[in-house]
This record gives C-alpha cells, structure tokens and sequence, in this order.
C-alpha cells in the first residue's frame, strides 16, 4: 500500500516527527558510560506516554521477527545495526549506539535512526562509518522531490556509500510510511536512476541508509530479532522520515536542538 497524505494528514506526521526527534535527542544526552539498554527503553516509554502518542514497536510482530517485539525502542550495540531488541547490557567507553525510534500521534507515524559513540574515546573508523551514513541520507533526501523516482533515491544514497569502500545489503532498506510504519515503496539503499515509483507530493518516505564495516551479510541473534553482521564487525545507521511536498522534500524528524 502506498498512502498519499492530505494536508491535515502531514500536519499530523511533522507532529509525530518532532517527537521522535526530541525523544532521540534526550536518549543521546541521557545515554553514557554506564547506562543500560534497558534503561533507555523505559526512558523511551515514559516519554511517549507523556507526549500521548502510541509505540509502533512494543506489539509489532513481523514475518521476520519473534514477536511480538515487546519494547518501545530498537537498540543497537556495535556489531548490532538493525532491529536491535533491548537487554541488560551496560554500555562502556567507545561503544557504538544505535538509536531506531518510531512513534505514531494522531494516527500517523514517523520514523528516524541515529548513530553515535559513548563516552570518550572516538575510534576513528567508527566515527567515519556513521559519517557516511549521514551523508548518504543527506544525499538521498537532495534527491527526492515530486517526479524524481525511487531508484533516484536509492542511486544517490548507494553511491556515497560504495564510494565509502562500505559494501551494501538490499534486504532491508527504507519504505514508506504514514497510518502504519512500514508501507509501500521499498527504497533500496543502492539502485539505479530513473527507476521505480514516481514521487508524488504527499508522500512520506523513511529513508535510512546502514552498513556494516567489511560485510554485507547479516546474522540474526537468538534472540529472534537483533540483525547482527556476521563477521562481527561495527555497524551505523542514520534515518529521517521525510514528506515529499511541491518543492522538494522536508525533514520531519529533524532535531531543533544544536
């Protein structure tokens, strides 16, 4: 299914934006050396029952997960990039975090990723991992506007990254996203130009661009849901749900915090 929001609609998604951007934020303050995994996840249930909104993980059940998820944010720890299911691990100096939060208010949903390194020490390989991340999110969003096409999208996001050196896994990518979190379009994050659906103003797209340092197979944890890489190398993941209106696209899920 792909959903083509009215206007009410898309004032409703920049509400669930805004809050899954405070609400990453303040987890990224919050977290530290010392801080358990499980103590983010109750942080991220009390902050979305203050704001009156509605997890889209904690009853999420997939054909490719053990569900119901049963938590209220996906945290990824070093080697971990997708899915990561909430446990009691306390995070030490030089970890790699990732942050996957996704939120529905007034019926529309949104959806970001961040990740960043705790505490002191910066491992320089790790730092520009999440680099490239970013930047091939920022890339992909340039190249979305009304009648650019998917594989736009996905062309200007794989590029930046295999020009990384980082190799690249199709099976999970970005996707539309609006009533529920995951719709129609797929958005690979590598493709070719001029390729796929024809963006429309209205649409919302979760893009979110993800490596694993050396691999591009993924290994699934026996907890039924953590995406791990399967060498065990270190992983980043960076994600914004953005709405593609008249004159290009607009970042719902972007923090107003410096």
């Amino acid at each position: 299914m792909i959903e083509i929001l009215n206007p009410a609609e898309l004032a409703r998604a920049k509400a669930s934006g805004a809050l899954v951007a405070d609400i990453l934020h303040t987890l990224k303050s919050r977290s530290a050396v010392g801080t358990n995994l499980l103590e983010i996840d109750r942080w991220t249930q009390a902050m979305i029952r203050e704001a009156g909104a509605e997890s889209c993980y904690v009853d999420y059940a997939p054909s490719f997960g053990r569900g119901p998820f049963g938590h209220y944010i996906c945290t990824g720890v070093n080697d971990a990039v997708l899915h990561g299911l909430p446990r009691d691990y306390t995070l030490a100096d030089g970890d790699l975090l990732t942050l996957d939060l996704a939120v529905s208010k007034g019926g529309v949903a949104a959806d970001a990723a961040i990740s960043f390194i705790v505490g002191e020490s910066k491992p320089a390989e790790s730092v520009a991992m999440i680099d490239a991340t970013e930047r091939a999110l920022s890339a992909g969003i340039a190249a979305a506007g009304p009648g650019a096409r998917i594989g736009d999208i996905s062309h200007a996001i794989g590029s930046v990254l295999s020009e990384a050196g980082y190799p690249i896994n199709t099976e999970f990518g970005g996707h539309g996203i609006g009533s529920t979190m995951h719709q129609d379009p797929h958005v690979p994050n590598t493709g070719r130009p001029g390729r796929g659906y024809k963006l429309r103003p209205g649409l919302l797209l979760a893009l979110e661009p993800w490596v694993m340092a050396d691999t591009a197979q993924l290994v699934t944890d026996a907890d039924g849901w953590t995406l791990r890489s399967a060498t065990g190398c270190r992983t980043a993941h960076s994600e914004h749900t953005i709405a593609i209106t008249n004159d290009g696209a607009e970042i719902l899920t972007l923090p107003n915090h410096n």
